[in-house]
């Protein structure tokens, strides 16, 4: 592919953190490499402006560059997917959509009561305004010329929304760079890491199940072993979750807040342990994250987590809201050494085959099909 103009349409962008934030970024340096010229469009830039107004000042950024674009490439269904799909429309240039996740499921389930999971929910019939977004997420889908998934869980669900098999390709996220962020040891003193630490990072939201975390902590306290609980990131549970924490006297679980990506890698890299405890994940770049690191991970059984992570093998994975369960596996990581010697060598292993080539690559043929 050669003389190609992308147009990157882009919620989150460093020094934003997080997995969208860091494949934005891998596409503006390294495609250019390929052959393909990007001219990246982030959303923060419209973010002053009212909820609504946003959206439509952000359209007009997106037509102000679509002159001379061959792809308009955007990295979500709806805030910034819509106002693409509206671009692709005026300006009569292919779109090709990047679904990490389902939007209506996770807005109705963080403000409009949505119990199920996302399997039930794709099936299911909610209230109007999370019909308005299924409606929105699936036109935008729909119209698409071709759709990117990052795991074969979410090719499924794009599926079940009436999408054809042959528009949906599965191109695996990029382990990250980490050999900036240093030696485990040297860390824990920097950090003033002592004794044995477990480390939870993301959106403090309800499907990813902190408190399910913080019970089963309190479980391993009453067990006698003695460790931290560090809960790096923020979000709507947050204050509730402090709340629970202080109102029980619960012994040294952390709030840290949102840190930089740089200082969230250092503290996975000096833990004992990662937990990721969430009833959904498409594909967890917090996981290949954890395990090109090295740090015994324990995820749950759902989404994508499978196809990253080989239970007793690369992590251990639980089935969901199953406490206990999350305890045992805590137990056996923090005490027993040869498992988490093995554990972090096969991650290391099993992280290294997703390369930025390879997603480059697949990415690549994408944009070359249409």
């Amino acid at each position: 592919m050669s003389n190609k103009n992308i147009l990157l349409a882009t919620g989150s962008y460093p020094p934003e953190s997080g997995g969208p934030a860091t494949y934005a970024k891998i596409l503006n340096d390294e495609l250019p490499v390929q052959g393909v010229s990007v001219i990246v469009v982030k959303f923060s830039e419209v973010r002053k402006y009212p909820v609504g107004i946003r959206h439509i000042v952000y359209l007009f950024l997106l037509l102000k560059y679509t002159s001379g674009i061959d792809v308009i490439y955007a990295m979500d269904p709806v805030s910034v997917g819509l106002p693409a799909y509206l671009a692709s429309l005026i300006s009569r240039k292919p779109l090709v959509v990047k679904i990490v996740g389902d939007y209506a499921w996770e807005q109705g389930v963080q403000r409009f009561g949505v119990k199920k999971h996302l399997d039930e929910f794709v099936l299911g019939n909610f209230g109007l305004f999370v019909r308005v977004l299924v409606y929105l997420e699936r036109l935008v889908a729909r119209h698409a010329s071709h759709i990117i998934v990052p795991s074969k869980y979410l090719k499924k669900i794009v599926g079940l929304w009436g999408i054809e098999e042959k528009k949906i390709s599965v191109v695996y996220n990029a382990s990250p760079p980490v050999a900036s962020v240093g030696n485990k040891n040297v860390l824990r003193g920097v950090l003033k890491f002592h004794g044995k630490y477990i480390v939870s990072v993301g959106r403090l939201v309800p499907h990813k199940n902190v408190r399910g975390l913080i019970d089963a902590f309190v479980d391993l306290q009453k067990k006698g072993i003695s460790a931290k609980l560090l809960i790096i990131g923020s979000g709507p549970e947050e204050e509730r979750l402090r709340a629970y924490v202080e109102d029980a006297d619960i012994k040294d679980v952390i709030f840290a807040g949102t840190l930089s990506h740089d200082v969230t890698l250092a503290y996975i890299k000096a833990a004992d342990a990662l937990v990721l405890n969430s009833s959904y994940e498409g594909f967890s770049h917090l996981l290949l994250e954890s395990l090109i690191l090295g740090t015994p991970t324990i995820a749950t059984n759902v989404g994508g987590n499978p196809e990253l992570i080989v239970h007793e093998k690369t992590g251990l994975l639980i089935p969901y809201g199953e406490n206990v369960m999350l305890t045992k596996a805590l137990v056996r990581i923090l005490t027993d050494e040869a498992l988490r010697t093995r554990l972090s060598a096969n991650g290391k292993r099993a992280a290294g085959k997703y390369t930025v080539s390879r997603m480059l690559r697949d990415t690549v043929e994408v944009f070359n099909s249409i």
